[in-house]
């Protein structure tokens, strides 16, 4: 905490890139919490979930941070609805400019995201856009990891700690094969579902026709359990349903 002070004594007036995930949701109590002038950003667009802005809006009112929802309609940009291998940085450019866009509109020049200590960015194309639009990622410069970020979570008593990873619903899409709203719906529906029956840190993968399920090894007696309900219901959807026997780790 005392490396993120120091950070937020030098940076005082600050936009927050805020999805509602855990990185972001510590970086938004931490700029509170050393009185920083911050404001949050949700950018609302066909690649997050609605339980991600209801996080994002809880958060805020918890906190009670500034909040400030921006909606986008991200398919209308070729370069992202192609989805090309580095699609996240087209994507990021997109949804970076308009975070810059309204935060310069209140008064902010400095932009922040949650990228922390243990995130991989040689493989993160994304990553490469955020420095070229010189936003800054207090976790990572400050040496702070994952594991970090979820224990200082749970010492503020943000409900964020524990909640796993979600990637955009994009990331179900393989590469090279055109993002569809249709595409992102079945993906939203079918992983709703199977929050529904208590499933976590899983991915409903769009596989040509078919989903595949990524899970994590503990729940694969649960998919047992409802197997038949899950593919009834996910074959409303997909004309197949398969299991990545590499389990999620």
């Amino acid at each position: 905490m005392e490396r993120l002070k120091s950070f937020f004594d030098e940076h005082r007036k600050i936009a927050l890139a805020f999805s509602g995930g855990t990185d972001s949701a510590f970086l938004l109590y931490a700029a509170l919490y050393y009185k920083a002038n911050v404001k949050a950003y949700f950018i609302k667009s066909q690649f997050q979930p609605s339980f991600e802005i209801e996080d994002a809006k809880s958060l805020a009112r918890e906190l009670n941070a500034p909040l400030n929802i921006i909606e986008v309609d991200i398919l209308s940009f070729e370069d992202v609805r192609r989805n090309p291998k580095d699609r996240c940085y087209y994507c990021k450019k997109h949804l970076f400019s308009r975070i810059l866009e309204e935060a310069k509109k209140d008064g902010f020049d400095t932009v922040i995201d949650g990228t922390n200590a243990s995130d991989d960015i040689s493989d993160r194309p994304g990553y490469k856009a955020l420095q070229e639009m010189k936003v800054l990622s207090p976790l990572k410069l400050c040496g702070i990891t994952k594991s970090e970020v979820r224990r200082l979570s749970k010492e503020a008593g943000l409900f964020t700690a524990a909640k796993p990873a979600y990637a955009c619903l994009a990331t179900r899409i393989e590469s090279g094969k055109e993002i569809t709203n249709e595409a992102l719906i079945k993906t939203q529906e079918s992983e709703a579902y199977l929050f529904s029956l208590g499933f976590s840190d899983f991915r409903v993968r769009n596989r040509g026709d078919n989903a595949l399920l990524e899970l994590r090894e503990q729940d694969l007696e649960l998919l047992m359990k409802n197997r038949v309900d899950i593919i009834n219901t996910l074959k409303k959807n997909y004309k197949g349903v398969m299991l990545n026997l590499e389990v999620r780790g």
